[in-house]
């Protein structure tokens, strides 16, 4: 049974392929002028590139894939080149959302779903800093067009390709899951979104066999993506005081909502869920308020960040849009021109930071002051005559490994009493016997004889440190767990 509405709409992807690619260039030529530090998990991504694998301690391994083949080509490990596939991977998505959107609601309502898409608040930040929610970006909204293609067409090759892309999604990160549980509720609540039973074994064939190379490397590595990701849910699990309802945590949460797509789209899209125009929209809701409901909940139960839920606003999108095209012309250039001045603002903050400062504070300061810190480090080591240097901090690893890179230093973690609670403590724990190190620590360590004096104290003001006191400290090897 046909699913769309619009039927092919040619006449869209030329004006749409123009504003996408202005924007898209803008966002790189002023990334070249970002000042801030890659940030931790960046900065771990670039790590896990150098060092390719089939999965990683807490994500899929599809973004240090990506992150270690663009370094490679451009001859350069530089902040720039690890960012730069973001702005790229957002105007892909644009363009594969409006083409999804062409079918379903026409040509005026594809242009704006991809100049919608490139001008969220998500999208420019995601185009400043790399993330895993970037990168599963196009896979998603691939897998969302090939599905509706399927059912549009009753073709297998769809069925194959969009489990294909759903795997691909899948190794970015775990969340491209909830494109399988969209299709399956759309298929339960609207009759035309049903496929042939052989087209859904095919589809789950196709993503089984994309992921499958990353189930392999978890299964022989102690499921340690899974448990890392079960971890961060919080409340699964026993041996905790039982849950306890967040209920400021999910009000935090949903109005973060608002930020992360702009106000004027988040508020269209709720009305669309509530009032559906019709069978597609009711299949696009399947798709999207599921994701937002679960991640509420988790939120309720125990935390979630701001970025949890974005899954659900690649198919949303497709709803708010053909509804204020529709009903409300003036909102959506509203919505248009707030979530404009989003995307001019944050990438100009990059580059003025760390002004503008608020309070002694730079607004930016969490992006701040990684790389000192770790210059300080490398220095006070060679100052300590020592080529190897241990932190417990995660932060501070992390940025080490980068800035370091060239410093001729080993940089471990402390050695886990138990599971590696970070991917530094299962790939780079200290040795043993340790080497003579330099121990960068927030508490002077005791091996014995009282607390031990450092040889160094790090400057932390003005940036990402600036509530911690850091310190070196030369230990003894025989005291070396007494970093953890």
């Amino acid at each position: 049974m046909p699913v769309t509405e619009a039927g092919p709409a040619p006449g869209w992807a030329a004006r749409a392929a123009l504003v996408v690619g202005l924007v898209t260039l803008a966002r790189v030529g002023l990334l070249a002028f970002d000042r801030t530090d890659l940030f931790v998990d960046e900065a771990q991504y670039w790590l896990w590139g150098q060092r390719p694998d089939f999965g990683y301690y807490s994500k899929p391994p599809l973004i240090a894939w990506l992150i270690g083949a663009v370094t490679a080509l451009a001859g350069s490990d530089a902040a720039f080149w690890v960012r730069l596939p973001g702005a790229f991977l957002h105007a892909a998505t644009a363009m594969i959302l409006g083409a999804l959107a062409a079918r379903l609601s026409g040509a005026r309502v594809a242009f704006w779903v991809a100049v919608g898409y490139v001008t969220l608040p998500m999208a420019a930040l995601g185009s400043l800093m790399i993330s895993t929610d970037t990168v599963m970006a196009p896979f998603f909204a691939l897998a969302l067009l090939w599905h509706f293609r399927l059912v549009e067409t009753g073709q297998r090759r769809f069925a194959v390709l969009a489990g294909i892309a759903a795997g691909l999604a899948f190794l970015a990160k775990y969340a491209a899951v909830y494109v399988l549980l969209g299709a399956a509720l759309a298929a339960l609540l609207v009759p035309m979104m049903r496929i042939a039973p052989r087209h859904a074994a095919l589809m789950l064939a196709a993503f089984g066999l994309t992921i499958l190379p990353n189930l392999y490397w978890n299964l022989t590595h102690g499921m340690a993506t899974l448990s890392h990701t079960a971890d961060n849910v919080g409340w699964i699990g026993g041996g905790g005081p039982g849950v306890r309802l967040n209920l400021a945590g999910l009000a935090a949460f949903f109005a973060s909502q608002f930020a992360v797509i702009g106000p004027v789209l988040m508020a269209a899209l709720i009305w669309g869920w509530i009032r559906p125009a019709g069978p597609v929209a009711r299949a696009l809701r399947a798709f999207s308020l599921p994701v937002l409901v679960l991640v509420c909940l988790q939120a309720l139960l125990s935390k979630a960040y701001g970025n949890w839920a974005i899954a659900a606003y690649f198919p949303g999108l497709l709803i708010a849009v053909p509804l204020l095209v529709a009903r409300a012309p003036r909102l959506l250039r509203l919505s248009m021109g707030l979530n404009g001045v989003v995307c001019l603002a944050l990438p100009l903050l990059t580059i003025t930071a760390p002004a503008p400062v608020l309070d002694g504070r730079p607004l930016l300061a969490r992006y701040l002051g990684r790389a000192d810190l770790s210059h300080q480090i490398i220095d006070a080591a060679g100052a300590a005559g020592v080529t190897a240097v241990v932190a417990a901090n995660r932060d501070v690893l992390a940025d080490l490994h980068y800035t370091g890179r060239d410093a001729g230093l080993d940089v471990f973690a402390p050695r886990p009493g138990g599971r590696p609670r970070n991917y530094y403590q299962q790939v780079h724990p200290l040795p043993d016997p340790a080497p003579p190190a330099l121990y960068v620590l927030e508490a002077a360590p005791d091996c014995g004889a009282g607390p031990l004096d450092p040889v160094a104290v790090f400057d932390t003001t003005g940036g990402a440190y600036r509530s911690r006191v850091l310190a070196g400290y030369l230990l003894p090897a025989d005291c070396a767990d007494a970093s953890r």
